[in-house]
């Protein structure tokens, strides 16, 4: 049973969190190595009975309660640390002191709600068996950060012989979703995100004369809207797909045909089926538009992110938890996942858990019109900071309770 007094306890440390909160919010910082954020959380939390360990790949941290009612169950809780290369226009009096660089998708609150659990954890360690460990981790921003850590041997798993946690949880906050809603699903949570580079080669010239020349411009723009329409015909539309040209670049004067032009985009997918033959898709249609044209196409895919798949049990425990901390209505099952992409899905391939969503607008607003996240306006009401602590304790405490019984 989780404590009753769980959300109390956790209004009870708002400051606590809020003050961190607003301490990594004005440092913001990029990348896999945050030291000002790392150093703010041991700071915060050297009181507790908890066990660091550190990588060499990153700054990231995992902390380890072990619980006072001898061996059990092992869950992980994590938070992610990095910012966003993005100057900040929120006016707020703890914005960011770093010029183009801001938290733009919470991550700050995401690791001060983590040290909220680690301190609800803490008070109840006698109560607790088994062993909690709170990942801290950089590099969530298209680094890659939790896969290093994972290869560091920080969460388990490693040379070192300490096992894999047999379950793992994470939180994002959401500044347009209803304020206090934990949402979440089974199956596919977020989608794989990869990146295309096209570089269309032909011959320059006069642009008065492109008889003499091999343009690359209107082949590039036929690759774009080739792309398009091969998304729409080649790929069942629910095992949805995205494939956007993000940036096209050639050429140096308005009288100069270029001799290349280059194209980048994202692709992304909910499914390892989808995923290899969106790849496949984008080399045959650039390379065989350039062909038709005479030209040529090199064209480069990059993996990034797996897709983050949520395992049923573990998803339902989420549902159970969130409704027995916060009440009926508070639970919302998506019906469908977001195509953006979260590096947690290094971590639940190898261990199963989920990530829940966590409303933030402030209460009582029209939170439809809340900027987003990645916005440079985007805020957080920090009064919902204690419930996301408090879900995360909870979850904890009820997995080394009960499993996903």
């Amino acid at each position: 049973m989780l404590h009753d007094l769980l959300i109390e306890q956790a209004r009870a440390i708002k400051g606590e969190i809020t003050a961190l909160r607003r301490a990594i919010h004005a440092e913001p910082e990029l990348g896999l190595h945050t030291p000002m954020t790392r150093d703010k959380v041991r700071a915060a939390l050297a009181d507790l009975p908890l066990d660091w360990r550190e990588g060499p790949s990153t700054t990231g941290l995992v902390a380890t309660l072990k619980g006072g009612a001898g061996p059990g169950r092992c869950v992980l809780l994590r938070g992610d640390m990095d910012a966003l290369p993005m100057g900040e226009e929120t006016g707020l009096p703890f914005a960011s002191t770093i010029a183009g660089t801001m938290h733009a998708c919470g991550h700050d609150a995401h690791t001060a709600m983590l040290a909220g659990a680690a301190r609800l954890l803490c008070a109840r360690r006698d109560s607790l068996a088994g062993e909690v460990r709170f990942m801290f981790q950089p590099g969530e921003e298209g680094f890659h950060g939790a896969r290093y850590m994972i290869e560091d041997g920080l969460i388990g798993g490693g040379a070192d012989g300490t096992p894999l946690p047999d379950a793992a949880f994470a939180l994002h906050v959401m500044p347009n979703a209803r304020h206090g809603q934990v949402a979440g699903r089974a199956g596919a949570l977020m989608a794989a995100a990869d990146k295309f580079d096209v570089v269309v080669r032909g011959r320059g010239g006069h642009a008065s004369m492109p008889h003499f020349a091999r343009d690359p411009i209107p082949v590039a723009a036929e690759i774009v809207l080739a792309l398009q329409a091969a998304v729409t015909r080649q790929f069942d539309a629910h095992d949805p797909v995205v494939c956007t040209v993000s940036k096209i670049e050639g050429g140096t004067a308005h009288n100069v045909i270029p001799d290349i032009v280059s194209l980048l985009g994202t692709l992304r997918s909910l499914s390892p089926r989808h995923r290899a033959h969106l790849h496949e898709m984008v080399g045959q249609v650039a390379r065989g538009v350039a062909q038709a044209h005479g030209l040529e196409a090199e064209v480069t895919v990059t993996e990034g992110f797996p897709v983050t798949l949520c395992d049923p049990r573990a998803v339902a425990l989420g549902a159970r938890t969130t409704t027995d901390l916060f009440g009926e209505g508070a639970w919302h099952e998506m019906a469908r996942p977001i195509m953006g992409a979260e590096d947690f899905s290094y971590v639940l391939e190898k261990v199963p858990g989920a990530m829940f969503f966590l409303g933030v607008a402030a209460e009582g607003v029209d939170w439809h019109a809340c900027e987003g996240i990645h916005s440079t306006r985007m805020v957080v009401d920090e009064e919902a900071l204690p419930r996301g602590a408090a879900l995360l304790a909870g979850l904890g405490e009820a997995f080394l309770a009960d499993g996903f019984d």
